[in-house]
C-alpha cells in the first residue's frame, strides 16, 4: 500500500484514483472487526431476564453464562453476603464451589480475593465461615498455577489469624503432617513451610515442640533448596513461638547448618534470619556463634559469594548495633571500615582508582553496587549510633558527603529521607551538615527534593536552634546560603510539571517565620508567594501559596509591611480584573479567619469581602455566599454592630437583585443558615468558651507584635533625640561660656571707670531678684508647648531631656499638672525644686550677661540724676 502524504496531496485526475484505491484497501482492514461482533444467537445467550432476583441471576450466570459472567458473580459475592447471607450460603456458594473446579485463572484469583473480603467484613460468624469457606480454600490451595496457589495461600494465612485453636489443629495442622512429606509435590511442601510459620504463634510451646518442630527439622533438611530456603525464612516465626530456650537448642543449630548450605539463597535466608533473631540470643551465643558467622559472610561477600553483599549492606546497621556490646575495639574498627568500603562500592572506577581494571563491570553488577550504596544510605543513622555522634565528623562525615553527592538519584533520595534522623542524632553538632542540606535542596532531581521536604520544618529548626552550645554565631552564619537554596528549590519545583511537589514545598515553607527574620521573609518570600497566587495555573498550588502568605503576614513584625501586604491582597486579588483572582481572594480570607483574630479580619477584610456581592461573575458571588456564615462568625456584638448591619444589607440586596438561579438558591440556603447562627458577644460565653479563648490568644499575640514594633520605634526615636539633645547641649554650653566671658569683661570695664554707691548696688540687686522671680513664674516660650517634647511615653507622662542640663529631668504632666495650690500666697505651678532650678538655669545663663549689663547701666544713670 502506497503511503498517503497529505502535506503534498495532488488532486489532479490521474492521482485521484490512486487515493481511492488506498481508501478501498483501508476498508478491507476494517472487515475483520465487523466479523468479530456478536451474532444474534450469542446476544440471546448473554441476555438475562431483568425480573430475576440477585440470587437467581447469580445462579443463572454461574450455570449457563460465560466465564466473564461467572467471574462477575464471584466478584459480587461479598455484596450478596451482605444482602442475603443465608440464601447465598445455601444456594450460591455451592455453585461457586462446583465452578471453581474447572474455572480459569482469572476466576480463581477473583474468588480468593472475594473470600478474603467476606472474612474481613465479618458478614458471618467465624464458625460459619470455617464451616462454609475453609474447605473451598484448602481444596484450591494446591492449584497447578503458582499464582493461583499463592493467592489462596494468602487467604488461608489471613483466615488462620481469626480461626480458633481447635479448628486450626484439626482442619490445618493435622493434614499438614502428610503434606510436608518428601513424597508430596514441591508446591505442597512450600505451602506447608509457610503454614507452619503462621501456626507457630497460635499454640503453646510444648505443642509446637511436639507437633511442629519435627516437621520443621524435616523441611530444613529437604532435598530441594527452594524448600530449605522457605523453611529457613519461617524459622524466625517458629523461634518467637517457642521461646529463647528452645531457640538456643533447636533453632540456632539449624541456622548454623543452613548458613553453610551449598545454595546461595539458603545461606542468604539463614543470614537474614540470624540478624532478625539477634535479640533472642544471649551474649555467649552472639560472641561464640553469631559473630564468627557474620565475619565469614563479610569476608566472602567480596570474593566468592557476591550474592549476599546486597543483603549484608541492608542489615549492616542492625547487625553492628546488635553486636555492639561484644565487639573489641579492633572488631569495631573493622566493621566500620567495611561499611565505608560498601558506601563507595562501584565508584572507584569513576574516581580513577581502578584504571588498570581489565574487565568492565556488567550492567547487573552496576545495579547491584547501586543497591549496596542505597542500603548504606539507609543504614547511615544506625552507623552514627554505632560510632557515637561525637565522632561523626572524624569517622563518618566523608562518607556522608559522598552519599549526598552520589551520582545515582536513588542513593541521594535515600539520604534525603534519612536526613532528619541524622540531624536529630547530631543534635548540637548539626551545623556540620548544613552544606549537605543546601546541596540536597539544590539537587537536580525533584524526587530528592520531594523526599527532603517531608521533614524540612524540623530540619530547619534543628539547623537554627540545635547549635546553641556552639553559640549563636554559627547559626547566623548558616542562614545566608540557606535562603538562596530555599528560593532556588521553590523556583525549580515551580518550573517542573510535578505540581504536588511544589504544593508540598509551599506548605512546608510556612515554617520559615520560626526560622529566619521577618525582614528576610518580607524581601525574599512574600512577593514570591503573592506572584504564585496571581499567576500559577494549579489551584492546590495557589491555595498553598495563599495560606503560607497568610502565615508570613501573621508573624510579620512591622506594621507598615503588614499594611502593604494587606493592601496588595485587597487591590490585586479582591479588586483584580480576573474573576479567578477574586476567587483566590475569598480563599485567602478563609485562611485569614483561620490564622488571625476576629477583630483583625473585621478591621481589614470584612468590607472588601462584602464588596464582592456586586461581582459581575456568578461563580464569585456563589463562593461568597458559601463563605458568609464564616464571615458572620467573626462579628462581636455590640462592637461590630455596624458591620452586622452592612452584612444584612448585602444579603437583602442579593435576595432582591440576584438574577442567576444557582446563586439565588445558594443565597436562600445561606440565609437560613445565617438565621440559625448565634453571634458571639464581647463577653465570654460557655458555648463559645474555647473558641473565645483561642481568639483572645490570637488577638493578644497580634497586639504584642504591634507593641514590639512601637517599642522599637520608640527606642529608635529616643536614640535620635538623644543625639540631637547632646548637640544642642554642647552648642548652648559654648554660648554660655561666651556670654559669661563677655559679662566679666563688662564688669571689669564698669568697675574701672566709675565708683558705685550703696544705693545703686541695692537697686541692682532688687532688679536681679525681680527678674529671677519672674523667670520662676513664667515658662520659657521654648518649652511652653508640651506637644513639642521629643519623647512621649504615654498620655499622661513624658520623659524629656532638656538642653543645657547635665541630667535628664523627669516631668510628669498629668491632668492636675498646672493646678494652683492654695497653700501660701503664690499661685504659681509647683515643680520639684531641683527640676525647676535645672529647667530654667540654662535660659538664665544664656541671658545673664545682657541682664547684668543693663542693670549696671541703669544704676549709673540713677546715680547721675541723684547727684
Amino acid at each position: 500500500m502506497r503511503p498517503i502524504i497529505f502535506s503534498k496531496m495532488d488532486f489532479s485526475h490521474s492521482s485521484l484514483f490512486g487515493y481511492i484505491e488506498d481508501l478501498q484497501e483501508l476498508t478491507i482492514i476494517e472487515r475483520p472487526v465487523r466479523r468479530s461482533l456478536k451474532t444474534p444467537e450469542e446476544i440471546e445467550r448473554l441476555t438475562v431476564d431483568e425480573e430475576l432476583s440477585d440470587i437467581e441471576r447469580a445462579l443463572f450466570l454461574l450455570s449457563s453464562g460465560q466465564d466473564i459472567q461467572g467471574t462477575s458473580v464471584v466478584a459480587n459475592l461479598p455484596v450478596l453476603m451482605r444482602q442475603n447471607p443465608a440464601e447465598t450460603l445455601r444456594r450460591v456458594l455451592p455453585k461457586i464451589r462446583e465452578v471453581l473446579h474447572v474455572a480459569g485463572v482469572e476466576m480463581q484469583l477473583t474468588a480468593a480475593v472475594s473470600f478474603l473480603t467476606v472474612l474481613q467484613e465479618e458478614s458471618v460468624s467465624i464458625h460459619t465461615y470455617s464451616h462454609s469457606f475453609l474447605h473451598i480454600i484448602l481444596q484450591n490451595l494446591e492449584h497447578r498455577d503458582a499464582g493461583v496457589s499463592n493467592a489462596w495461600l494468602e487467604t488461608l494465612l489471613a483466615v488462620i489469624e481469626a480461626l480458633p485453636k481447635e479448628t486450626i489443629r484439626h482442619e490445618i495442622l493435622n493434614p499438614l503432617v502428610s503434606k510436608a512429606q518428601l513424597s508430596q509435590t514441591l508446591q505442597s511442601r512450600l505451602v506447608s513451610c509457610k503454614i507452619m510459620g503462621k501456626v507457630a504463634n497460635k499454640f503453646e510451646a510444648h505443642i509446637i515442640k511436639r507437633e511442629v518442630l519435627p516437621l520443621v527439622k524435616s523441611l530444613c533438611q529437604d532435598v530441594e533448596y527452594e524448600v530449605r530456603t522457605c523453611m529457613c525464612r519461617q524459622l524466625e516465626h517458629v523461634a518467637r513461638g517457642i521461646g529463647t530456650d528452645l531457640t538456643k537448642t533447636v533453632v540456632l543449630p539449624e541456622l548454623v547448618e543452613l548458613a553453610r548450605d551449598e545454595g546461595s539463597s539458603v545461606r542468604l535466608a539463614a543470614f537474614e534470619t540470624l540478624v532478625n533473631l539477634l535479640d533472642m540470643f544471649d551474649a555467649d551465643d552472639r560472641s561464640q556463634t553469631v559473630l564468627p558467622l557474620v565475619k565469614s559472610f563479610c569476608e566472602k561477600s567480596f570474593k566468592a559469594d557476591e550474592s549476599i553483599i546486597v543483603s549484608l549492606s541492608f542489615h549492616l546497621g542492625k547487625l553492628c548495633n546488635g553486636l555492639y556490646g561484644i565487639f573489641t575495639p579492633e572488631q569495631h574498627l573493622r566493621f566500620l571500615e567495611f561499611y565505608k568500603k560498601l558506601s563507595t562500592l562501584g565508584l572507584q572506577q569513576e574516581n580513577g582508582h581502578n584504571d588498570n581494571q581489565l574487565h568492565l563491570q556488567t550492567l547487573e553488577q552496576e545495579k547491584k553496587y547501586i543497591s549496596v550504596r542505597k542500603n548504606c544510605a539507609y543504614n547511615f543513622p544506625a552507623m552514627i549510633v554505632f560510632v557515637d555522634p561525637k565522632n561523626f565528623h572524624l569517622e563518618l562525615y566523608s562518607i556522608f558527603f559522598c552519599l549526598c553527592h552520589d551520582p545515582e538519584v536513588s542513593v541521594r533520595y535515600t539520604m534525603a529521607i534519612s536526613f532528619f534522623e541524622v540531624a536529630k542524632l547530631l543534635n548540637s553538632d548539626v551545623y556540620t551538615i548544613h552544606k549537605e542540606l543546601v546541596t540536597l535542596l539544590q539537587d537536580e532531581s525533584l524526587e530528592v527534593l520531594d523526599a527532603l521536604v517531608g521533614h524540612l520544618p524540623e530540619i530547619l529548626e534543628l539547623m537554627t536552634n540545635g547549635g546553641e552550645k556552639n553559640g549563636s554565631e554559627s547559626k547566623l552564619l548558616s542562614i545566608p546560603d540557606l535562603i538562596p537554596a530555599l528560593t532556588t528549590a521553590e523556583q525549580r519545583a515551580a518550573t517542573s510539571l510535578k505540581w504536588r511537589t511544589h504544593e508540598k514545598l509551599l506548605q512546608k515553607y510556612a515554617c520559615l517565620p520560626h526560622i529566619i527574620s521577618s525582614d528576610q521573609i518580607y524581601y525574599r518570600f512574600i512577593q514570591r508567594m503573592l506572584t504564585i497566587v496571581l499567576t500559577n495555573n494549579v489551584l492546590p498550588v495557589q491555595k498553598a501559596a495563599a495560606r503560607t502568605l497568610c502565615v508570613y503576614l501573621r508573624y510579620n513584625r512591622k506594621q507598615e509591611q503588614r499594611h502593604e501586604v494587606i493592601q496588595k491582597l485587597i487591590e490585586q486579588l479582591g479588586q483584580g480584573k480576573s474573576y479567578w483572582n477574586r476567587l483566590r481572594f475569598l480563599d485567602t480570607c478563609e485562611f485569614i479567619m483561620e490564622l488571625f483574630s476576629k477583630s483583625f479580619f473585621c478591621k481589614y477584610f470584612f468590607l472588601p469581602v462584602l464588596e464582592l456581592t456586586h461581582d459581575p461573575v456568578a461563580n464569585v458571588r456563589m463562593k461568597l455566599c458559601c463563605l458568609l456564615p464564616k464571615v458572620k462568625s467573626t462579628l462581636k456584638i455590640p462592637t461590630d454592630k455596624h458591620l452586622l448591619q452592612q452584612l444584612e444589607l448585602c444579603i437583602r440586596k442579593l435576595l432582591c437583585q440576584e438574577k442567576d438561579k444557582d446563586v439565588l438558591t445558594i443565597v436562600k440556603r445561606t440565609v437560613l443558615e445565617l438565621d440559625r447562627m448565634e453571634i458571639s458577644v464581647d463577653a465570654f460565653q460557655k458555648r463559645f468558651y474555647e473558641n473565645d479563648l483561642l481568639d483572645q490568644e490570637k488577638e493578644r499575640q497580634e497586639h504584642l507584635l504591634e507593641m514590639e514594633q512601637l517599642e522599637k520605634e520608640k527606642q529608635k526615636n529616643e536614640g535620635r533625640s538623644a543625639n540631637i539633645n547632646d548637640k544642642m547641649f554642647e552648642k548652648k554650653r559654648r554660648d554660655s561660656k561666651t556670654s559669661s566671658v563677655l559679662a566679666k569683661s563688662i564688669n571689669l570695664s564698669i568697675s574701672g571707670s566709675s565708683s558705685g554707691t550703696s544705693a545703686g548696688k541695692e537697686e541692682k540687686k532688687s532688679k536681679l531678684v525681680r527678674s529671677q522671680s519672674f523667670s520662676t513664674q513664667v515658662l520659657h516660650p521654648k518649652y511652653s508647648n508640651i506637644d513639642k517634647c521629643p519623647n512621649k511615653s504615654s498620655a499622661t507622662g513624658y520623659t524629656s531631656s532638656i538642653p543645657g542640663m547635665g541630667k535628664s529631668c523627669m516631668l510628669s504632666f498629668s491632668d492636675d499638672s498646672f493646678r494652683t495650690h492654695s497653700a501660701g500666697n503664690s499661685g504659681n505651678a509647683v515643680f520639684p525644686s531641683s527640676c525647676s532650678r535645672n529647667l530654667f538655669n540654662s535660659a538664665n545663663q544664656k541671658n545673664n550677661g545682657n541682664k547684668e549689663g543693663q542693670s549696671r547701666k541703669m544704676s549709673v544713670k540713677n546715680r547721675k540724676s541723684n547727684s
